[in-house]
């Protein structure tokens, strides 16, 4: 049983509890996801079955697009809603900020930025993820990296009596916090802000419309998204079986990883052209050994 699922995560539910039910309705362990969704987020969350898994730090990797809501007017220990406050700005402070401000401010956002990842964030420190540290009591200092997010747009501005809420939508890299751009938004502004809504509408190359809740996702093949995720490199019989040996192959026509397919459309293997004494050759970096199996994709 190998292949994707694609979900479209609901509300207060973890990426994990997605996990935990696609390996009961499909009586499987071999179950894992790309790239983490807060309780509080819904939308695109791709899962892997069997040696799919392996293949999702591709997906992990790639480009995400959300849609979020920005609260001005109030900080929390999480950056969004279901954190404690710990800063309020006063009503004259959110009365001076202007549409123009704001604009200003979160266009600064494109390109390559220096970004500071939350306390409660997904990041491993030690083998343990930097919220379970929080939770625990612990003080967190991530040291902040350079993420890319190529496209910020400011959709729709609201005043309200204590808080201002902007609607962005986002397109980046893996490893953009969309709420460490709603605390930044807001110390720029010195206003103090967090996020009150996030979906999730891409995981490069699996859109949100493609997606289920998760009792009515579908297993699809990988052969039927592969090409989508990697070049196709089409092998012979032969090949095929040097390669299920572990043995290398003439190098690919291009470089990079490449995934192999053979006269049937198998899954069999993702390959990289290696220098092997003074020859390049196409070496296995993962082998599908189910494709052995006539007809499994």
């Amino acid at each position: 049983m190998d292949g994707f699922l694609l979900v479209d995560k609901a509300g207060d539910m973890t990426s994990h509890d997605v996990v935990a039910i696609a390996r009961k309705n499909l009586n499987t362990k071999k179950v894992g996801h790309a790239g983490t969704l807060d309780p509080m987020a819904t939308g695109v969350l791709v899962l892997g079955v069997g040696i799919a898994t392996r293949l999702l730090p591709y997906i992990t990797d790639g480009k995400k697009a959300y849609e979020a809501t920005i609260s001005l007017g109030s900080s929390t220990h999480t950056d969004d809603k279901e954190g404690n406050v710990t800063f309020k700005a006063s009503n004259e402070v959110i009365s001076s900020i202007t549409d123009q401000k704001i604009t200003e401010e979160i266009s600064r956002f494109k390109g390559i930025i220096k970004q500071k990842p939350s306390s409660v964030s997904a990041i491993k420190i030690d083998g343990k993820s930097a919220h379970a540290r929080v939770r625990a009591g612990e003080a967190i200092d991530i040291p902040e990296r350079d993420v890319e997010i190529e496209q910020i747009e400011v959709k729709q501005i609201r005043h309200l009596s204590d808080a201002i809420e902007v609607d962005i939508s986002v397109i980046c890299m893996a490893g953009t916090y969309i709420r460490a751009i709603a605390r930044d938004l807001g110390s720029a502004l010195k206003s103090g802000g967090h996020l009150t809504f996030l979906r999730r509408t891409l995981v490069s190359p699996f859109l949100l419309d493609q997606c289920q809740v998760i009792n009515e996702a579908k297993l699809i093949p990988i052969s039927e998204v592969i090409d989508k995720i990697f070049t196709i490199r089409r092998i012979e019989a032969t090949e095929k079986q040097e390669i299920l040996f572990g043995r290398t192959i003439d190098q690919n026509s291009i470089s990079g990883v490449v995934a192999a397919l053979d006269e049937n459309d198998n899954f069999v293997a993702l390959l990289e052209n290696k220098l092997q004494g003074s020859a390049m050759v196409a070496a296995p970096i993962l082998v599908n050994t189910s494709s052995q199996q006539s007809g499994v994709k």
